[in-house]
């Protein structure tokens, strides 16, 4: 049975939407990342103002690549996401990864353009991971799609954080120690995907061990929590939440546009799913 999320986690034909040559920019790096991790799958780059980036075809709209492509990763500028979106929805992508900012956490005509964004991937049933993240990567299948420096390597920690800066530190501390991943998924604004979903998948995922999770705050609480007591049944789950304190709730307000709920509560809660919170990032990388 093939599993809804399988487009995101192992897709067979990525595009990297706004790649380009240009040395350091995010749609360089993405095409790096994927070349060097030896992604297995077809990969495409779109953008009109190139014929190939590194090698890589590249076509001028996602509806000109040649084949159907299971994961768009857009790096084009806010504005232009929502219009992307639509169109890989009318060429059959099934799923998005939105590595580009300038959405809810920036103001007002931020969150118009998310709503856009988010329509338009309803109309279609596309599923969209971000905006304002890292990206994801899938090691055992050479999938990183993700502007981080560095690559994962092959293991059973899954791990899931809204911020992006924690994926990187966390692969950093991996790749000295010599651990690895099943996955690293960074949620960002969350807008569609949040970490019920992911969770979901994890627990049914063979690949996956151990569930770490770096939360700022959850849009779909339900949705969490019976995801979390299904993977703490079967699997090891430590989670650190931010927000713990008044000014570090501001800031994961600031950051992915998420209310962070009382603090409590969400201890009670997580105690009762049967999961391990941690309450620094120097515990979670110790229980990892």
């Amino acid at each position: 049975m093939h599993h809804y999320f399988a487009p995101l986690f192992e897709p067979a034909a990525v595009a990297i939407v706004g790649a380009g040559e240009r040395k350091g920019s995010v749609g360089s790096v993405l095409i790096e990342n994927m070349l060097a991790a030896g992604y297995r799958g077809q990969l495409y780059a779109v953008n009109p103002k190139h014929r190939e980036v590194r090698g890589v075809p590249c076509f001028p709209a996602i509806g000109d690549v040649p084949e159907r492509v299971d994961l768009a990763v857009i790096a084009t500028p806010a504005a232009t996401v929502p219009g992307i979106i639509e169109q890989c929805g009318a060429a059959g992508v099934r799923a998005a990864v939105v590595i580009s900012a300038g959405f809810s956490e920036s103001g007002p005509a931020g969150a118009k353009l998310e709503r856009a964004l988010l329509e338009n991937a309803r109309r279609h049933r596309l599923r969209v991971l971000g905006p304002n993240c890292l990206g994801i990567m899938r090691p055992d299948v050479g999938l990183n799609a993700t502007f981080a420096r560095g690559h994962a390597r092959p293991g059973s920690l899954g791990l899931i954080s809204q911020s992006g800066a924690v994926c990187t530190a966390m692969l950093d501390w991996a790749a000295a120690h010599d651990v690895g991943f099943s996955c690293v998924v960074s949620l960002g604004g969350s807008t569609d995907v949040d970490f019920g979903e992911i969770v979901d998948y994890l627990v049914n995922d063979p690949k996956t061990e151990h569930i770490l999770l770096y939360i700022e705050g959850v849009r779909d609480a339900r949705r969490f929590m019976s995801a979390l007591r299904a993977a703490a049944r079967v699997k090891p789950v430590i989670l650190m939440k931010v927000g713990r304190h008044p000014a570090g709730s501001r800031a994961a307000v600031s950051h992915t546009g998420a209310m962070v709920g009382a603090d409590d509560v969400f201890d009670a809660v997580v105690r009762r799913a049967g999961a391990v919170r941690v309450r620094t990032i120097a515990q979670l990388v110790s229980a990892a």
